[in-house]
This record gives structure tokens, sequence and C-alpha cells, in this order.
């Protein structure tokens, strides 16, 4: 499959000279911060071998090679969710195509729900670690890891305030019960997404690292509903706040 789809690159003339030293996923709302590569080439997820088309608002779905702060980036704009009905190998393919292609650091991006009390609407977030709460307790599916993926270079030169990410499958956001409980296991926010990424890229030799854009207070926490308009209005308030981020990012994990 990697073998296809870096021939269908090669053939489309959009890998020669751009191998990236960096991948980036931008979750909910955070796709348009895809504008910042510079002489990039787009390709759509659907043009793809091996990766779908996101039905997500906020999602764009489409693959860039280009240059951020004068580093050649993979940038996801967009990802697939296990609640569209994708099986996880789908889910996680574009980080095989990643490290595939060249790339030997993750920066993952999300939009996620503040559990602790300091992390309000607008706030950024480096994971130091995750819950996965995706995973069932019984059957074939027992992968362990014994070390936190995320790196700890990487996550100094974030310079951001750290916390724990709980991954739930989704679609539907949490109850209050459930985000009492997620608070009791340590987790400070919660989404729908990162945590098998990271899996899947530690368990390929990638560096990892990834920020939580906190894009609303998690259900019982907040004044009412959660809506999905709600988090994508937040992701784009909160973009140049994650650009200095990013970029600062990139110049540092690739001198």
């Amino acid at each position: 499959m990697t073998h296809r789809i870096i021939n269908y690159l090669e053939l489309q003339g959009l890998a020669r000279g751009r191998l990236p030293r960096i991948a980036l996923i931008l979750g909910s709302g955070l796709s348009d911060l895809a504008d910042r590569l510079e002489d990039a080439v787009e390709v759509p997820f659907g043009c793809v071998p091996g990766i779908d088309t996101p039905s997500v608002a906020g999602h764009r779905g489409v693959l860039l090679l280009g240059r951020w702060a004068g580093v050649a980036v993979l940038v996801f704009a967009g990802r697939l969710h296990y609640y569209e009905g994708h099986p996880w190998r789908r889910v996680v393919q574009p980080i095989h195509i990643a490290r595939e292609l060249g790339a030997k650091i993750l920066l993952v991006t999300n939009a996620a729900g503040g559990i602790r009390d300091d992390l309000q609407p607008g706030a950024l977030m480096a994971l130091r670690d995750h819950l996965d709460c995706t995973r069932p307790y019984w059957g074939r599916d027992r992968e362990t890891r014994s070390e936190c993926p995320y790196s700890p270079r990487l996550l100094e030169m974030l310079q951001l305030p750290t916390g724990v990410y709980a991954q739930l499958t989704g679609p539907c956001y949490e109850t209050p019960a459930e985000i009492r409980a997620l608070r009791a296991c340590g987790a400070d926010v919660v989404g729908m997404s990162t945590g098998r990424e990271i899996e899947a890229a530690f368990r390929l030799g990638m560096e990892c690292a990834a920020i939580s854009c906190i894009t609303n207070k998690a259900a019982g926490l907040g004044g009412g509903a959660i809506r999905h308009d709600e988090v994508l209005d937040t992701g784009r308030r909160v973009k140049d706040k994650m650009i200095d981020v990013l970029e600062a990012f990139i110049r540092q994990a690739c001198p």
C-alpha cells in the first residue's frame, strides 16, 4: 500500500524535492493553518490510495506538501474518525504514509473539551500522556506500551501547559457522569482522536507531540449544550495563537 502511495505522488510530481521532515495533523476547525505552507502542492484525501474523504465539518480532507519556516512539512488538513465508520487501520493510515515519505516527527492537533478547571475555551495544552478509552479489554486488541509515547524533547519546545488527554470513540459528546469519571481517572481534556494516531507513530519509531485546542468546557462544566459549530468557531479564533506555537516548534524541532 505505501509503495502505491509513494508511486502515486511521484507520478503526480509531488514528492520530488519535497520529502518531509515533520508530519502535522490538523484537527477540527484548524485546517486553515495549512495556508501557512509555502510552495505547497495539495492532494485531496480521496485521490491518495488508502485514505478516504472525511465526512465531518471542519475537516478539509487534503494532504499538502510544502515548506513552513524553511522546513519540509507534510500536512494532513483534517483527519478520519472511527465514528465515521472507518476501521482503526484506516484512521491511522496517514501515519504510515508520513513515515514512508520520510517524516520522523509527528505533531498532532485536536479540538478538545476542557475538564481541568484552568483550561478555558481558547487555551492550548500540550499532551504529556493520554488515556485510550477506545480499546476493548478482551479479544485480540491487547497492544500495550511500557513507556510514554510523547517526546520530552518536543514537549519542552512547545512551552505550553501540559496535561492528559482522554480519547473516546464519539460521535456523541460525553455525559456529565462520564466527565466526572474521566476526571477521577486523571484526564484533563477529552476528545475523539489523537491517541490511536500517536500510538501508531510511536510504534513506527517516530518522535511524537500533540496539542489540544480547548474549544469548550466538557459536559456538565459549562453553561449549556455543546455544539459542533462552537467547536469550529473557537478553533478559528485561536488560529493566530496556534500558528505562532507551530512555527516556533517547527524551527526548533528541525533547525
